[in-house]
């Protein structure tokens, strides 16, 4: 009775600390998928779309995602090493419970058996010995997964923060463009009001040329004969001014200013089916083309000016009558970027 004793205070429940590590690995796990799914997310979320320096932080993610790989096997040959494990304390407990059934029996008169369950006790005692190599074994790899764990974290802190870094010079140089866009559109509207100026003081006040927004509009009766795309003699003085002007003004402007003249022809939206013109369209292309031409000759660079024809399809008046198709037969210039 005195072994029995002896043997039930020498006896060691295993399952606490097998539990204990159990749940300890499950949680790293949870841990690192979670952090391993949440910064993949948000990290291509944010890089995507960015230029070379958020490459660099795609490849260290998959850097990353490479060291979860190895995480991920080293944490199955721990869970194998744990269902071993459970598998020989199984044995061991059953072993126990036999032999504590010969002692509690035959304790009193088998001085024999005694001897055989020493040896079974011995033998016990060596399957408990290396059942604790296990569990150091099991132990020291958590240990390296914990500190694998926190080298992954070290590292997705860093790759945030040379991501915040990136998106705070990306903002800068987009406030510093926006800043310079804004200075030449300032620009450019300042000469376009000095434009506007000297045309009006070229040209005088004519019901046939008049302002429109942006835009000096010019009658089509100024520069071409009903259903044609010549240019009439008195047409061609009055863009004789307005190429002196353009000349003049492109020579004042800074040569990064992207501006260019545009040129729009309309007409009325009465059809035409001439052999010549086929359609509205063409003749208002037509027309924006001649008065280009005429202004290149003129001396204003081929790359600042811009034939568009628009047809009967941008009318100034939608009436049906004389006055809005003579309002709507016409010629835009507007100066503009490019």
């Amino acid at each position: 009775m005195a072994l029995s004793r002896s043997h039930r205070r020498d006896e060691i429940n295993f399952w606490p600390g097998f539990v204990d590590a159990l749940s300890t690995m499950l949680i790293g796990i949870v841990f690192l998928l979670s952090v391993f799914v949440l910064g993949q997310f948000f990290l291509s979320q944010e890089l995507t779309g960015k230029d070379t320096a958020l490459d660099r932080l795609n490849r260290q993610i998959s850097e990353l995602t490479d060291l979860l790989a190895l995480e991920r096997s080293s944490n199955r040959q721990a869970q194998e090493n744990l269902t071993l494990l459970q598998s020989t304390l199984t044995r061991e407990q059953g072993e126990r419970s036999r032999v504590q059934g010969l002692l509690d029996a035959q304790a009193g008169n088998a001085p024999a058996q005694l001897s055989e369950t020493q040896k079974a006790l011995e033998n016990e005692k060596q399957l408990s010995a290396r059942a604790q190599a296990t569990v150091d074994l099991v132990n020291q790899q958590i240990l390296a997964m914990r500190r694998q764990l926190a080298a992954l974290e070290q590292a997705l802190n860093a790759s945030e923060t040379k991501d915040k870094e990136s998106q705070a010079r990306i903002s800068e140089l987009g406030s510093r463009l926006n800043v310079a866009l804004a200075q030449r559109v300032q620009e450019l509207a300042r000469y376009r009001s000095d434009f506007f100026g000297r045309l009006r003081q070229v040209l005088g006040t004519r019901p046939d040329i008049r302002v429109v927004g942006d835009r000096f509009v010019f009658q089509s009766e100024v520069f071409f004969d009903a259903g044609q795309a010549v240019l009439k003699p008195e047409g061609r003085g009055e863009l004789d001014k307005l190429a002196a002007i353009l000349v003049d003004l492109g020579r004042e402007m800074p040569p990064d200013i992207p501006w260019i003249l545009r040129v729009d022809g309309h007409t009325d939206n009465r059809p035409i089916r001439s052999p010549q013109f086929p359609s509205n369209w063409s003749l208002s292309t037509a027309r924006a083309v001649a008065v280009v031409e005429y202004l290149i000759t003129r001396g204003l660079p081929s790359d600042r000016i811009a034939a568009t024809g628009f047809g009967e399809f941008q009318p100034l008046d939608v009436a049906n009558n004389d006055e809005a198709w003579r309002r709507n037969r016409r010629i835009e210039f507007k100066i503009t970027e490019r």
